[in-house]
C-alpha cells in the first residue's frame, strides 16, 4: 500500500487476499517454537504491517493464530499484512513451563513481536509473493484483551516484575501505532482481589510511559468484573492514563467481544452483532490509514458516518493532536 496508491478509497474496496499459517520459526530459546499466521493483500506493494496479539479466553483455538479472523481478514483486503502469533499462553498448546511470567506469559508475549519483526525476512519468504512489499517504516501492533496489554507494552507502558521489583521496558520503537480493543486498565485498587492475586503483574502497569500513538477501543457495557472494580471505565485507561497522541473510540451496548472480533459465529460472545464488528474493522483500518499517512481523511471520513451519523455506533474523544486529524 505505498502512498501513492492507498486512499481512503481503499478501505471501502475489498481486494483479494492470501492467508499462509503457520509459518515456523525456529525458537530454540523458547518451549516451542514460535508459529504465526500471515495474511497479505496479493498484490501492491509498500504494504504496513499489523501484529496482532490475541486475547484468553475460553474456546481451545481463537487464542491463537487462528482466531481473529473477523479482524484480520479484513485488514489484509484493504491493504495491511497481518501477522498473528501463538503465544505461549494460548489455549491450543496447554503448556506448563514453570516460566516465571506464566500462566499468562506477559513477558514472553511481548518478546514474540519483536521477534517477528527480527525475523520479517523470513517470514516474508515463507509467503509466496510478499518479498519486497513489506512497509517496514509503518508498523502498528494491535490486541485485544490480554492482547491489549501485551500492545500497551510494546507501544511503551511499563510495569514492575512481580518477582524481583524491576522495572520492566519491553517497548519497541519500531512499532509507531497500536490499537487496544477492551485492553486492561490500570492497576492497584482498580483490581479485583483475584487479579491481585493470581495476576500480579497487572497490579502495577503504569501507562504514563505510553507515548506512542494509540486508538482504544472500549465498550460501554463492558464492565469484566472478575478483572475490576472500576467498570466498563476500566477499559478506557490506556487513554486516559498516557500521554500523547491518544485516541479513545468507545463503543454503545458493547460487552468484552466487542460484538464479535475473536471469530465468526463464537459461544463466547455475549454482545454478538455483526454490525459492530463491521464497525469495528472499518474504524480501526481507517484510524491505522490516516496515523501512517497523516493528511488521509479516511478516519475523518469514517466517524462522520460512524459516530456523528443519525444512529452512531459509538463515541470519539481525542488528545494531543491540537488541531490535528484526530
Amino acid at each position: 500500500m505505498s502512498a501513492s496508491t492507498r486512499t481512503a478509497e481503499n478501505l471501502g474496496t475489498p481486494a483479494p487476499a492470501l492467508s499462509v499459517g503457520p509459518v515456523v520459526l525456529p525458537t530454540p530459546d523458547r518451549a516451542v517454537d514460535l508459529q504465526v499466521r500471515v495474511s497479505t493483500p496479493m498484490s501492491g506493494d509498500g504494504l504496513p504491517v499489523i501484529l496482532l496479539s490475541h486475547g484468553q479466553g475460553f474456546s481451545n483455538h481463537l487464542s491463537s493464530l487462528h482466531g481473529y479472523a473477523p479482524l484480520a481478514q479484513y485488514w489484509a483486503a484493504h491493504g495491511f499484512v497481518v501477522i498473528q502469533p501463538t503465544h505461549l499462553s494460548s489455549r491450543t498448546l496447554d503448556l506448563d513451563t514453570g516460566a516465571p511470567d506464566a500462566p499468562m506469559y506477559w513477558r514472553s508475549r511481548a518478546e514474540d513481536m519483536t521477534l517477528i519483526l527480527d525475523r520479517l525476512d523470513e517470514i516474508e519468504a515463507a509467503v509466496p509473493g510478499l518479498s519486497g512489499r513489506v512497509d517496514r517504516g509503518r508498523i502498528a501492533v494491535a490486541g485485544h484483551s490480554m492482547g491489549g496489554h501485551t500492545a500497551s507494552l510494546l507501544l511503551g507502558a511499563r510495569l514492575t516484575d512481580p518477582l524481583d521489583g524491576a522495572e520492566v521496558d519491553l517497548a519497541d520503537p519500531r512499532i509507531s501505532a497500536g490499537v487496544l480493543l477492551a485492553a486492561p486498565g490500570r492497576g492497584g485498587d482498580a483490581l479485583t482481589e483475584f487479579v491481585k492475586e493470581n495476576y500480579s503483574f497487572l497490579a502495577t502497569t503504569d501507562f504514563s510511559t505510553m507515548t506512542a500513538p494509540a486508538l482504544v477501543v472500549a465498550g460501554d457495557q463492558d464492565a469484566s468484573e472478575h478483572l475490576t472494580v472500576e467498570g466498563p471505565e476500566w477499559h478506557a485507561g490506556p487513554y486516559r492514563l498516557a500521554p500523547g497522541r491518544k485516541t479513545l473510540l468507545t463503543l454503545f451496548g458493547a460487552e468484552h467481544g466487542l460484538g464479535g472480533i475473536s471469530g465468526y459465529d463464537v459461544a463466547e460472545t455475549t454482545d454478538e452483532s455483526p454490525e459492530r464488528v463491521s464497525a469495528v474493522q472499518r474504524l480501526t483500518s481507517a484510524y491505522l490509514c490516516t496515523e501512517f499517512y497523516p493528511g488521509d481523511p479516511a478516519w475523518r471520513d469514517a466517524c462522520a458516518e460512524l459516530t456523528n451519523g443519525p444512529d452512531p455506533v459509538g463515541r470519539v474523544e481525542a488528545k494531543g493532536y491540537g488541531a490535528g486529524p484526530a
